[in-house]
């Protein structure tokens, strides 16, 4: 499964700096607004040191790790939902991504033009999500429209439905976001197919200067005081700093990391965090021609897993071979797991864990 990531803010927050870094798209970076018209999308290879492990295991033929894509989208300014600036085309882009990565400028540099005049990380949230909340009530209130039609000829489930979508329109209208809503999840049905924007699972990354890149500052503390109630991360990345990193050979990266006292890179934390914020895990194939890692939903059945690799495998699913990591590194070999008794045959009930080497048998 392909997971996508919108990068979205206002213009001039460093989102196309960070974009160039973190991936082998380049979008055009300039102090200016809407210098990123079309989407740009890159695609990232998702680090992993267990296809390493496993790699030296099995000695395959090729390795092909998972993927996320990071899309660029035009940046935002207010009156975006009534299509100023790029924004008919910006909320269209963002409708389409699995997550997003909000940029909020926290550095002050006056060689770079901030398009309200003065940095303002809460400001600049609160526009981001005003305008997304605006299209969504415009989305909420159209169906609303459609609705009031058949509930008055006494369909019992337009009714319902109804109440959902004004409860909906309440809690947008008072400057909150969809995906805070405290509704049952069968009543999320009348929303479903509106694929509502405020919706989505979001990241809040804070672009900071160098300086501030462990400790944060003033900027960084007004943003995570806004985004508490939320309960979102707010990952503190320097696109500066991350723009260097791209620049430099395996080695030197982890060198550089440690000048500025980091344990991982901005892409690393962002990748972590996206697939934490969709449920998201890793299993493996391993054989003579390749070890692969896969992206599945946490949760997910043996069948299901297995339909990643093709929709036949889950149709026709018979049982699933599952070895854990730490047995194969124990043993050394396929043969000698399964010698020692530590393969084990899964059904079609079992929930496949984080790590699992997997084999499918299935009926064509």
């Amino acid at each position: 499964m392909s997971l996508q990531c919108g990068i979205v803010g206002l213009p001039n927050v460093g989102k196309s700096t960070l974009f160039n870094a973190l991936s082998s798209a380049k979008a055009e970076a300039a102090n200016f607004p809407f210098c990123t018209i079309e989407p740009n999308v890159g695609v990232v290879t998702v680090p992993d040191s267990r296809l390493k492990t496993l790699e030296g295991l099995v000695n395959p033929q090729k390795v092909i790790p998972t993927t996320i894509e990071f899309v660029d989208i035009a940046g935002l300014v207010k009156g975006a939902s009534k299509g100023e600036g790029l924004g008919n085309k910006f909320l269209a882009n963002i409708r389409e991504v699995d997550a997003i990565i909000h940029v909020i400028r926290c550095f002050a540099d006056d060689n770079v033009v901030h398009v309200a005049g003065s940095v303002d990380p809460v400001f600049d949230k609160e526009v981001i999500d005003t305008e997304l909340q605006l299209k969504d009530v415009e989305s909420v209130e159209k169906k609303i429209t459609r609705l009031e039609k058949i509930a008055k000829s006494g369909d019992a489930k337009a009714r319902k439905q109804l109440a959902t979508l004004q409860t909906y329109k309440t809690h947008l209208e008072s400057g909150k976001n969809a995906r805070s809503i405290d509704v049952p999840a069968e009543d999320k049905e009348a929303v479903a197919d509106l694929f509502l924007l405020t919706a989505k699972p979001v990241i809040y990354v804070a672009n900071v200067d160098e300086a501030s890149i462990t400790s944060g500052n003033a900027y960084v503390n007004a943003l995570k005081e806004a985004v508490q109630q939320e309960q979102s991360d707010v990952l503190l990345i320097s696109a500066a700093i991350e723009s260097q990193i791209a620049e430099l050979d395996p080695e030197e990266r982890s060198l550089f990391l440690e000048e500025y006292g980091l344990q991982e890179s901005g892409l690393d934390q962002l990748i972590r965090a996206s697939y934490h914020l969709l449920n998201l895990i890793t299993y493996f194939t391993a054989g003579e021609k390749e070890v692969r890692a896969w992206t599945i939903v946490d949760g997910w059945k043996a069948p299901q897993a297995a339909g990643v690799i093709h929709t036949d495998f889950e149709k026709g699913f018979i049982k699933a071979e599952v070895i854990k990591l730490d047995d194969y590194q124990q043993y050394q070999s396929e043969v000698a797991v399964k010698e020692a008794g530590k393969m084990a045959i899964e059904g079609k009930e079992y929930t496949v864990q984080d790590g699992d080497i997997m084999h499918f048998r299935f009926n064509v």
